[in-house]
């Protein structure tokens, strides 16, 4: 379907899903960007002689600190602000790298067809059976304080073949249609005909795909983080949080259901817009 089709977006706004989806990715993209403004503190400020009872856990609620305090005395909301900031640059950084390298491989895969198709496709298998966590693990271990920036590569990488499958499926079935035998026809180039005319038709594919795969990288920097192999410490990140709250899980839950209810709602309302986004621009598939 064509973007400029008025029907898609008529028929995404009368899909709820969809419309929810959009709401919690747009409040929580929205609080992610403006959270130097609205963190009630530094991310990483200690307030021990405050935040600590009698019992030696941190403390619940308060005006102070509105969801309580950590372990050390770091105000919880603002960790769980940041922590947004942290996983959304991760996963935004990580879609879009593999979804460009997923598109041009399936793009090239489908259109040359032949031995290329089948080196790549080969590639692809071969990628798919590599030990996702172990690699991230040595790297963690060859790289003295990994960064952000090594954990979005990581994930880019090493998560494209899926996306690149659906775009070479794609691609099969437009590089046959007539407009494309026209082109071919006429003496266009293959790069004329592959992002004039294959890769706008393929496109709402993978902005589709995409917007999923932003849940399933948000996701996947919660579980690096909570293992520890994931963003460095002190740096507020929803994985690293539910970690550190796991050791007062009976005495304290919340600091681990908070961060986790956190990444579950911002991973449904992901899954809620791409399906929202799949059903008006491409009905049929």
């Amino acid at each position: 379907m064509a973007w400029s089709d008025t029907r898609g977006w008529r028929r995404f706004k009368r899909n709820r899903g969809a419309l929810v989806g959009a709401g919690i990715v747009t409040l929580v993209v929205v609080a992610a960007i403006l959270a130097p403004w609205i963190a009630p503190h530094p991310p990483n400020e200690t307030y021990r002689s405050l935040t600590l009872t009698r019992l030696g856990v941190p403390i619940g609620p308060t005006r102070q600190f509105p969801l309580g305090a950590d372990t050390v005395g770091r105000c919880e909301m603002s960790r769980l602000i940041y922590g947004a900031r942290v996983s959304l640059e991760v996963a935004f950084a990580a879609t879009a790298l593999l979804a460009l390298v997923g598109t041009l491989v399936g793009l090239l895969a489908g259109y040359f067809g032949r031995w290329l198709d089948a080196a790549l496709m080969r590639f692809v298998d071969l990628l798919t059976s590599f030990p996702f966590l172990l690699i991230v693990m040595a790297i963690n271990k060859a790289v003295r304080r990994p960064g952000v920036w090594v954990i979005f590569l990581v994930l880019g990488l090493l998560s494209w073949p899926g996306l690149s499958r659906q775009v070479r499926a794609k691609v099969l079935q437009v590089r046959e249609l007539e407009y494309v035998t026209a082109a071919r026809a006429l003496g266009a180039s293959h790069a004329r005909i592959l992002f004039r005319h294959i890769l706008p038709n393929v496109f709402s594919v993978v902005v589709v795909i995409s917007t999923m795969l932003v849940a399933e990288m948000i996701i996947a920097e919660a579980v690096l983080s909570y293992l520890g192999v994931g963003v460095v410490p002190p740096t507020a990140s929803w994985g690293s949080m539910m970690s550190e709250g796991e050791a007062l899980l009976r005495a304290v839950p919340r600091l681990l259901f908070v961060p986790g209810a956190a990444v579950v709602v911002t991973v449904v309302g992901f899954n809620l817009l791409g399906e929202g986004l799949r059903d008006a621009l491409d009905p049929k598939g």
